[in-house]
Order: C-alpha cells, then structure tokens, then sequence
C-alpha cells in the first residue's frame, strides 16, 4: 500500500498546485501508516530529489518528449500504468485543468472510485471518507470511497503546503508511453507577469470599467501588487479583456489568498468561480450590489476615485 501525487509540470517548470497535492498526500500517508510517492512526467530540470521535503520519500520519473505536453489519454495510460507498476492504493491530483482532464480517465482504467473537488484530508476512522464541495462551492459532500484503489483530486489553494527537509529518491521509471492522437501544428502562449490559475492575488474588474481604455487602473493596482488580472464574462464578450482572463462559471475557477473584484455587480455565475478565494475585497459604488454579501471587505465608492488613491497607499507602504 502506497499513495502516488501526481506533480503537474508546465514547460519544465512544476505548478504551484502540484507542491499542495504533494504535502497533501504525504499527509495521507502518514495517517494510513504508509508511503508516499511522486510521479513526474516530461522533461523537468529541475533537482527532483528536493521534492522530498514535501513529505514524498521516492520521485518516479518518465522522462520521455512525448509527455512535455498534456494529452489527456496518453497521460491517463502512462499514470494508471505507473500506479500498477508501484502498487500505490490512493492516486492524488491537483483539480486544477491537467487535474480535471486526466483524473476520471485514470480512475476508469484502475475501476478506482474517485472524488474530484476534494478539500480536506480523508476521513479514515470508519472507511475512507473525502470532504469536497459541491453546487460551484455553496455545499459539502462526504464520500466514503470503498474501492481497492481511491483517486483524490484536491481544490487548488484549499490545504497548506509544509516541507520538513526531506530528501527523495529518484528513479527513472519504465513504462510504456503510447502515440499521441493528437497533433499539435501550433502552440500559442499567454504571456504576463503572473499566471492567472497560480496568483495568490488577483485584481479583477467589470463593466463598472465603462470601456478598456480605463483598464490601465486594474493593471497598476495589479503590478503594485504583484498580482493577475482578471474579469467578469460580459467585459470579456465585448472584447475589453482577452478571454483567458475570463473569471467565472464559464471562464476560470479560481482560488487565490485575495481577490479583488471592481466593479463587478457578482453575478451568481461569477461568484461560482471565484468564492473559493480566500479574502474577497469589493469596490463597487452601488451598495446593494449582490458581491457585498460574498465580500470578506467592501468599499461603497466611485472605482475611479477609490482604486487609484488605493494604488498610490500600496505604492507609498513599498517605498
């Protein structure tokens, strides 16, 4: 018995979310007095041993070009058969989109019970019980998974990572990487300063904006604080914003320590993708705007008035 953290990596370089899905399964190992693993797939340069202070005490790799991009099935064949090959009983991802596209199709191929959204450690006092939200964040369900082998897909930004100075092992592993069937004829990348699915902080507006020629303001408070833009649908469907900066239902669902929402009146579609967040900040001038109920902290005022006086205080604390 052993549990196997899949780490999702991007151009080499591991996401920010596979580091909580590792502390995260550590954890799990050590209530079920077992092993934790890590599995690592394509081309990543980094010093893996160094995984170890997460609580993983072996790194599995299979360091194969075909696996430097995410294709769903090919991952799904190469995971589930590494999960064999180790003989690991619980599989944990991150829910994040590699996460959303791969978790189920491994679980199918084990006949393994899954339980995606996951936000707390399992429950292993009478079964094998996972904590996870339901209805787009607004309920808990608990699922007592019962199969031989459990797969565990964790909420991004729901458990706090922990190292302890652990050293890994790392082993190439030899399994079989099966061709694509998918061909990839081109590779377009957004480019910024922070990618939107790994802020801590995101700054986020709407149509209180009153057109793109005022988001100037969004991205300077969001560079004070060295946080990612974002916004709501309707700012995105009238072309002001770029669509991968679309938070909602329909666009992105996040789960950053701050958000922080101008001019958004928080649609229940938008709040579906964002009440994840740790701290809600709103800024809108109509006080009966339905976010203010969501909201950790409110401002009632003109966006243009509040947003840049607040810019110039963050600005004046890091001089």
């Amino acid at each position: 018995m052993s549990v196997l953290i899949f780490v999702d990596q991007a151009d080499g370089h591991i996401k920010k979310a596979a580091y909580e899905a590792l502390s995260y399964g550590s954890k799990i190992a050590a209530q079920l007095g077992t092993t934790a693993a890590a599995l690592v797939l394509g081309n990543v340069p980094s010093d893996l041993s160094a995984l170890g202070k997460y609580g993983v005490q072996k790194v599995y790799t299979v360091n194969n070009d075909k696996l430097n991009h995410v294709d769903s099935q090919v991952y799904a064949s190469v995971i589930a058969e590494a999960t064999s090959t180790i003989g690991a009983n619980v599989v944990v991802f991150s829910h994040n989109q590699t996460g959303k596209a791969v978790a189920a199709r491994v679980a199918a191929r084990l006949k393994a019970g899954l339980v995606s959204g996951a936000c707390a450690l399992p429950d292993t006092t009478n079964g094998f019980v996972v904590k996870k939200t339901v209805f787009s964040g607004k309920a808990f369900a608990n699922i007592n998974i019962t199969s031989p082998i459990k797969v565990i897909a964790l909420n991004p930004n729901s458990f706090h990572v922990t190292e302890n100075g652990g050293v890994a092992e790392v082993t190439e592993l030899a399994v079989t990487v099966p061709e694509s069937k998918i061909q990839i004829t081109n590779i377009t990348k957004v480019l910024g300063e922070v990618p939107l699915t790994e802020a801590d902080i995101v700054v986020s507006g709407g149509r209180g904006l009153k057109g793109p020629e005022n988001w100037g303001m969004i991205e300077d408070l969001a560079h004070s604080l060295h946080a990612a833009t974002a916004c709501s649908r309707p700012v995105a469907d009238a072309h002001w914003r770029p669509h991968h900066e679309h938070v909602g239902q329909t666009g992105y669902q996040i789960a950053p320590n701050l958000y922080i929402a101008i001019g958004i009146s928080g649609a229940i579609q938008h709040l579906a993708g964002v009440n994840r967040s740790k701290t809600i900040v709103v800024i809108n001038k109509d006080p009966e705007a339905p976010f203010f109920k969501a909201a950790d902290y409110g401002i009632v005022g003109d966006a243009f008035e509040v947003v840049p006086k607040l810019t110039e205080e963050i600005k004046k604390l890091q001089a």
